[in-house]
Formats: structure tokens, sequence, C-alpha cells
């Protein structure tokens, strides 16, 4: 049986046999050695997005350490609330913060902790997911909404249906109204700023197909 390990766009874990093409935690260990989960879904306000491989490290998934949780791809990841890792994804997590500094005109490269602050208040409220009321037409590419069939990202002039293994529908982009956005706001304005996240390899051959 697979782990409750999975993450969707809303942030909530799931378990699929499906495997994610990123990894990340939140902060720390809140599994059981029975390998299940407790009534928690973090540990700290340190939730990141991971590369699936980084200097031939060995993890015990689930074992004593922290609790690894999978995602489809970044876009996911982000809508989630989790942010690129400082270690393994360097590079990008640096363009993140770059990003984020022109966003919001800042004089220095922001800290991990400050993001992550400033994050955590955006993606719950409470336990629950917190969702964003946001007018369609200004939302970046990358951003993921919810919709009566479930999660959708914005691809151009598409909405990108989301599933566990990977996007499997292409509809036209409304062209006005709002919408719910799972995607945090700090980080809309990030991909507005120009961060390009890592989409799941079947979002090109979607966005570039025809309208249905």
């Amino acid at each position: 049986m697979p782990l409750q390990n999975r993450v969707d766009p809303f942030g909530e874990l799931f378990a699929d046999t499906s495997r994610g093409e990123l990894f990340g935690n939140r902060g720390g260990r809140f599994h059981t050695d029975e390998r299940t989960l407790t009534r928690r879904r973090w540990v700290s306000r340190t939730w990141i997005c991971c590369v699936l491989e980084f200097k031939n490290r060995q993890r015990d998934v689930w074992g004593r350490f922290y609790t690894e949780l999978f995602f489809l791809d970044e876009v996911t990841a982000l809508a989630a609330g989790h942010r690129p890792c400082f270690e393994c994804r360097r590079k990008d997590a640096t363009a993140f913060a770059e990003a984020w500094r022109r966003a919001f005109k800042l004089g220095a490269t922001p800290r991990a902790g400050e993001m992550d602050d400033m994050l955590h208040r955006e993606r719950l409220d409470r336990r629950a997911k917190r969702r964003h009321r946001r007018t369609i037409d200004d939302l970046p590419d990358g951003a993921v909404i919810a919709l009566e069939e479930g999660a959708l990202a914005v691809a151009g002039d598409a909405l990108l249906q989301w599933t566990p293994a990977s996007y499997t529908a292409r509809k036209p982009r409304p062209r006005s109204g709002t919408v719910d956005v799972l995607t945090p706001p700090a980080i809309l304005a990030v991909l507005a700023a120009g961060y390009r996240p890592h989409w799941h390899r079947r979002a090109d051959a979607l966005s570039l197909s025809a309208p249905p």
C-alpha cells in the first residue's frame, strides 16, 4: 500500500501509486513509527520542495527523520505553499528569492525565514487551506485555481486539469471573472515577477494543443 505522502494543490496529503517529480517536507516529522500520519500536517513554517536525487543521498521514506512528501511538479508544490529548497535547489531558490525581492520592491534579497513567515499566513486558514479570490485575467502562468472540476493550472490562454499522475485535459481560460486561487498571493507575485516553475512534462503538450 502506498503511503499517504502525495500532496495536491489544496495542500492535502493522500495516497497514490504514481510518483511525483519533486519531493519536500514541512519542517520535520509528523508520521508514526507505523508509517501513518498523526493529526499534524506540519512541524514548522519551513515548507520546501526538493529534487528527488541529490548527492547520492539515500532516504528511508517515513523513517526516523522528517516526513517526506511528493508533488506532481513544482506548480503543485507552490500551490500548496511550498518554496524551493536552498540546499538541493540552490539556483532555483536564489531565482525565487530574487523574484520575491523584485515583486515586493525590497532593498535586499529576503531570507528564507522571512518568506516562510509570510507564506504560512497565506497558505492556511487555521488548519484548512486558505483560498484567495482573484480576477482570472491577472493570474500569472503557474497559478492554480479551484473550480467545480477540481484544481486547474494557468498556462497562457489555457487551464490544465490537475490529477495525481499528470495534467489530463486542456480548456480555454475565461477572459474575465473572479476565481478561488490556491497559490498563495506572495507566490503569485513571485511568478508575475518572472520566476519560472518546473512543470510536469505533460503540461507543454497540453498547452500547445488546440482548444477543444
